[in-house]
C-alpha cells in the first residue's frame, strides 16, 4: 500500500460545489525524497469508474519499486491522460482528472487536453523560431533535400570511414540518407552525428524497425530501476576509493547451531526455518557495534556514524537489484530477522516495497553463496562506506596437528568487504573483519 507520505500527496479535498463541475487534475506524486519522475505500470480503475476511500488507484513504478496508490476520498476517475505503461512522467505533472459523484463529467477531456499541453509546451516552445530562421535565405532548403534523400538502390555503393559506419550503426542511421562532406563525397563520422541532430523525424523510424527485424539480437528498453542501478554504481565504482579485504570463516557451529535451532522452530511453524544469511546479518549488526566507525556514511563536509544497523540484503528481482533493509538488526533476534528478511524479499520481488523499506541503510549484505559462487567483490552503495560480499560455504581441508591424520576437514566460507577509503582506514575495516569473524565461529555470543 502507499506510504503515508504518498497519501498526503494524492489527498484530494472533494468539496460540494453548487455548479457540479468540480474536475480537479490528479498529479504525479513525488513517491520518495529523491524521486524527480516515475512510470505508470498501471491503472486499477477505467475512465468513468466510481472510486472509494482506500481504493487502489493505479500503480506508480519508482526507480526501485512499483507501489500501489489509494484514494483518501470517494470520486470519479473522469478521464487518464498518462495512460498504462508510461515512462519518465514528471513529479507534479497531471496524470488524470477527477470528480466528485454527480459532476458533470463533459468538461474532463478539454481539461485533460489543456493539462497535457501545459507540460509539453516548455518543449514546444522552440519550435517556432526554426522556420523564422530558414525563411529569410532561400537557399537554406536545399540542404535538408539533399539529407533527407531516398534510399539509395540496391546496387549503388556507399563511400564512409569505417568508424562512420560504426556509428551509423549504433544509431540505426541509414548512410543513403546522410550526405558526405569528404573527399568525393565520402561519409565521415561528423556527417552521421550530425545526421542524429538533424530534424528528420519519418524516414530514420521507418528504416530502423526494419533492420532491427532482421538483426539476430534484441534491444530491451532500460527501465527506471535499471537507469537508476546503472548511474549509481557507475558513480560509485568511479569516485569512491575501493578497497577489499577477504577472510575466510569456520562456519561449523553456525551450522550446527542452525541445525538445533531449526528443529526446535519447525515443531510450532513448518514453514519457519533460519538460513545462514539470518545468521549473517546478525553477526553483522554485532559487528558494527563493536566497531561503528564501519557504520558509517561519506556525506562530503561530514562522516556520520550511526547508532543503529539498518542493514541492507541485496534481493535479486526481475527488473534488477533492489537492498531492502532490515532496521536495528543488533536489537533483534535470529527469527525474527528470518521473518523479516523473508517478508522483505518477497515484496521486492512483487515489486510491492514502500520506499522506507530500501532507503536509508547503513551497510549492505550482498549473498551469491546459493548460487554457488565461492568468492566475489561488490561495489559500494553510497553514501555507505562498506558492502560485505559473502560467497558459498564449502567443505576446506585445513591443517588439524591435534588430529591424527594432521588434517580436518571443515565447512568454510569465503567473505571480502569492500570499504570506502574516506571512512573507513585499512586498520578499521580489519578489526571489523575480526569481530564479524568472531561472532560467526563462535555464535553462541549472539545470546550473551
Amino acid at each position: 500500500m502507499a506510504s503515508l507520505t504518498a497519501a498526503r500527496i494524492f489527498t484530494r479535498r472533494f468539496h460540494v460545489s453548487a455548479r457540479r463541475s468540480a474536475l480537479a487534475r490528479f498529479n504525479m506524486p513525488a513517491m520518495s525524497p529523491t524521486m524527480s519522475e516515475g512510470g505508470i505500470a498501471s491503472w486499477k480503475k477505467k475512465e468513468g469508474e466510481a472510486f472509494a476511500t482506500g481504493d487502489v488507484l493505479l500503480e506508480i513504478e519508482t526507480d526501485k519499486a512499483t507501489i500501489d496508490v489509494e484514494a483518501q476520498d470517494e470520486g470519479i476517475l473522469a478521464k487518464i491522460i498518462a495512460q498504462d505503461g508510461a515512462k519518465g512522467v514528471q513529479v507534479g505533472a497531471a496524470i488524470a482528472i477527477v470528480a466528485e459523484e454527480g459532476d458533470d463529467l463533459s468538461g474532463a477531456a478539454d481539461l485533460a487536453a489543456q493539462a497535457a499541453s501545459e507540460s509539453t509546451g516548455a518543449e514546444k516552445a522552440p519550435e517556432p523560431s526554426q522556420p523564422a530562421a530558414a525563411e529569410p535565405s532561400k537557399p537554406e532548403p536545399s540542404k535538408p533535400q539533399v539529407e533527407t534523400k531516398p534510399d539509395l538502390p540496391a546496387g549503388d555503393r556507399i563511400f564512409a570511414t569505417p568508424i562512420a559506419k560504426k556509428i551509423a550503426l549504433e544509431r540505426g542511421i541509414p548512410l543513403a540518407q546522410v550526405k558526405g562532406s569528404g573527399p568525393s563525397g565520402r561519409i565521415v563520422r561528423t556527417d552521421v552525428e550530425n545526421y542524429k541532430a538533424a530534424p528528420t523525424q519519418a524516414t530514420p523510424t521507418t528504416s530502423v524497425p526494419q533492420a532491427a527485424a532482421d538483426s539476430d539480437y534484441v534491444d530491451t528498453p532500460i527501465s527506471n530501476m535499471r537507469r537508476t542501478i546503472g548511474s549509481r554504481l557507475t558513480q560509485s565504482k568511479q569516485e569512491l576509493p575501493h578497497y577489499y579485504l577477504t577472510v575466510d570463516i569456520n562456519m561449523d557451529k553456525v551450522l550446527k547451531l542452525r541445525e538445533v535451532f531449526n528443529k526446535t522452530l519447525t515443531e510450532k511453524d513448518k514453514t519457519a526455518k533460519l538460513s545462514v544469511n539470518d545468521f549473517i546479518v546478525k553477526a553483522v549488526a554485532c559487528a558494527l557495534s563493536d566497531v561503528p566507525e564501519a557504520n558509517s556514511a561519506w556525506l562530503g563536509e561530514v562522516i556520520r556514524t550511526y547508532k543503529k544497523a539498518d542493514i541492507s540484503v541485496a534481493v535479486a528481482t526481475p527488473t534488477g537489484l533492489i537492498t531492502p533493509i532490515v532496521k536495528d538488526a543488533g536489537a533483534k533476534g535470529l527469527a525474527t530477522i528470518s521473518a523479516e528478511t523473508k517478508a522483505l524479499a518477497k515484496k521486492a520481488r512483487d515489486g510491492k516495497l514502500q520506499p522506507a523499506e530500501y532507503q536509508g541503510g547503513t551497510f549492505t549484505i550482498s549473498n551469491l553463496g546459493m548460487f554457488g559462487i565461492d568468492h566475489f567483490t561488490a561495489i559500494i552503495n553510497p553514501p555507505q562506506s562498506c558492502i560485505l560480499a559473502v560467497g558459498a560455504t564449502q567443505p576446506t581441508l585445513v591443517p588439524a596437528p591435534e588430529e591424527e591424520r594432521g588434517f580436518k576437514t571443515i565447512q568454510s566460507m569465503k567473505v571480502t568487504l569492500s570499504s570506502d577509503h574516506r571512512t573507513v582506514d585499512g586498520a578499521v575495516g580489519a578489526r571489523w573483519m575480526a569481530a564479524f569473524k568472531g561472532y560467526l565461529e563462535n555464535p553462541l555470543t549472539f545470546m550473551l
